[in-house]
């Protein structure tokens, strides 16, 4: 077989294990075949520049190795390019992958982007930033704040879920309004996300069974309990239906499916995208059908409903006379 070329991301500080063996052992596997171009991120340097960079100066592959943040922004710099993006997971979380059902060891995946399969998944622009897992208003950014470095060390993926326990028990309730192409919905909630890719342990984005990732559509889930007991209910059942990819069936979790998505709330509320605060709302999100290839093993992707929306308080949704969103 003729070798390839590809720049290699690797982030030396992701992770337990040790750099140096976690980089050894990737070289070991793909050098057999692949040229290396090797470049490290740095506090001044992220993995997005270097692969805008390395893209320039003519690559056609890119591999990025690391936990969520390098993956993410790795990817996030390939949206609406063909360029092939190969996944080395070495973080605490791994969300990335199991976000996009890769694996997560060094070994398989290596073997993964050494079989050449590769896949077109959707990646989506939030407030015109890139996004390529979800973003969260209100309770996402608060759980992304409790889950910090010693929690992930010391916990693990555990974390996240543990963190998002403990924030929906001091939640406050706001009014959102979610508008579609076709309808306006206004509820009492306290958190929305948009999801166009998310792992079991990003409970709040569970609504549905399963994130599709590839249906060209966004899925938004909607949580909205009345009470602290309600919201300890809720995020459980989240946790059960998503390892168990069953849909909710509680009538304070609503969910939806939508190619762009506008959220207005009051009061302002935080604002989380693939990990990182940008701010507060509003947020407009809009799918980009097909904007992301990746190295994947050949699996099928389940199907699964489309939308559940009754029951949630304060639940008002308007058709609009026309399909679309007046700009």
């Amino acid at each position: 077989m003729s070798r390839t070329d590809a720049c290699l991301i690797f982030n030396p500080v992701a992770g337990q294990s040790d750099p140096e063996q976690d980089l050894a052992q990737i070289r070991e596997i793909l050098e057999a075949e692949i040229n290396l171009d090797i470049r490290f991120t740095t506090e001044e340097k992220g993995a997005d520049e270097i692969a805008k960079e390395a893209i320039a100066q003519g690559a056609t592959k890119i591999i990025a190795s690391g936990g969520d943040g390098t993956l993410s922004t790795a990817a996030a710099a390939l949206v609406g390019t063909d360029i092939p993006l190969g996944i080395i997971s070495r973080g605490t979380a791994n969300a990335f992958a199991a976000a996009l059902e890769l694996p997560n060891t060094i070994e398989a995946a290596c073997q993964t982007i050494l079989g050449g399969a590769t896949r077109v998944v959707d990646a989506a622009r939030c407030n015109n930033l890139p996004m390529v897992l979800l973003a969260g208003v209100g309770f996402e950014a608060e759980t992304v704040k409790r889950a910090d470095r010693e929690a992930k060390n010391r916990f693990g993926m555990l974390a996240y879920v543990m963190a998002g326990l403990q924030e929906l028990r001091e939640m406050e309730s706001f009014e959102a309004e979610i508008e579609t192409e076709d309808k306006i919905i206004t509820v009492t909630a306290v958190a929305v996300t948009v999801a166009n890719a998310a792992p079991p342990t990003s409970i709040l984005a569970q609504g549905p069974a399963g994130v599709v990732f590839d249906d060209g559509l966004l899925d938004v889930t909607v949580i909205a309990p009345v009470s602290r007991a309600g919201a300890i209910a809720a995020s459980y059942h989240l946790l059960q239906t998503a390892l168990n990819e069953n849909a909710v069936q509680r009538e304070d979790i609503g969910y939806l499916r939508a190619k762009r998505v506008i959220i207005r709330t009051n009061p302002s509320q935080r604002v989380v995208l693939d990990g990182e605060l940008i701010g507060d709302t509003p947020i407009d999100v809009e799918c980009v059908p097909g904007g992301l290839t990746i190295f994947v093993p050949q699996e099928a992707a389940p199907a699964s409903p489309i939308e559940k929306l009754e029951g949630l308080p304060g639940l008002k949704v308007e058709s609009k006379s026309t399909s679309g969103f007046e700009e």
